[in-house]
């Protein structure tokens, strides 16, 4: 099986053509055993590039531990890279189906290849249920869960709850510690109330239009950057009135330039989309 190395932001994943491959038998196998950084290829998960009857292509992801996911923010702009790069579409605007809707993304390249994504995220959903998450609604943000109250291993925190096609629960604090990603985020993540489980940031505030983001993935563990928890975090940061509604995200593997537009109420996303490497795997 040929696969390709590639990374948004540090956000890495293998990906596989199924233009030109088979779809695997068993992805959420397949994930766990490339993504082992010792003994596979080394990765966040998995993302299948496949044709699809709806858009442009379809993207398929999965996590380290092989559970699939709807959506990945940094992936998608890298199937947009290799749809492009590699000749299977080469629009300026596309579209790419996932497990979230169709999404579009505007691809701004140099010589050839393409440098930067901007995608179009869709809408945030906000209702409790639809997240999914059993935290009850702030009444005072039109039942949402913002500023919610969550105990946590001996933390109390003010937590914000969205889903991008994912859900994530935001957490804004005076440092991103080691003790609360590594140790905290992964207990968040099982929390009985996220009876899906979720994606939790931890939130630096630099000023209403800049941040810095730490995040545990679902099914992944800390991850260089997250593009759906980045989105998250600029709608929880407006709801929760911490920021502006266009901001710069600084995540350990780079930069994110986020934007919830109040015209239409979607989240843009735009960011760089990396090729690293390509070689066969000998299953």
């Amino acid at each position: 099986m040929r696969f390709t190395k590639m990374h948004g932001a540090g956000n890495d994943y293998v990906y596989v053509d199924c233009f030109q491959e088979p779809i695997p038998a068993d992805p959420g196998s397949l994930a766990i055993l490339v993504s082992d950084r010792h003994q596979g290829i080394g990765s966040d998960g998995l993302i299948l590039i496949c044709p699809s009857e709806k858009a442009d292509a379809r993207m398929r992801m999965f996590n380290a531990d092989g559970s699939e996911s709807a959506m990945c923010g940094n992936g998608i702009r890298c199937v947009a890279k290799y749809v492009f790069d590699h000749g299977l579409c080469q629009k300026s605007r596309m579209t790419i189906e996932t497990g979230a809707g169709i999404l579009a993304l505007d691809v701004e390249e140099e010589n050839g290849k393409v440098q930067q994504v901007r995608v179009d995220m869709g809408e945030p959903i906000l209702l409790a249920a639809e997240i999914p998450t059993t935290l009850a609604g702030n009444p005072e943000v039109n039942h949402y869960v913002i500023n919610v109250p969550l105990s946590v291993g001996g933390h109390e925190f003010a937590v914000n709850c969205v889903s991008m096609g994912n859900p994530h629960c935001v957490i804004f604090v005076d440092k991103a510690t080691d003790d609360l990603v590594l140790k905290i985020g992964s207990r968040i993540e099982n929390d009985e109330r996220f009876p899906q489980r979720v994606n939790v940031e931890f939130v630096e505030i630099i000023s209403p239009t800049e941040v810095r983001q730490r995040t545990w993935e679902r099914g992944s563990g800390e991850t260089m950057a997250c593009g759906t928890g980045a989105s998250a975090v600029c709608v929880a940061g407006v709801l929760s009135g911490k920021t502006e509604r266009k901001i710069t995200n600084h995540l350990l593997g780079g930069t994110l330039l986020i934007e919830w537009d109040e015209s239409t109420n979607h989240v843009f996303k735009t960011g760089p989309a990396s090729e690293v490497f390509t070689g066969v795997w000998d299953d």
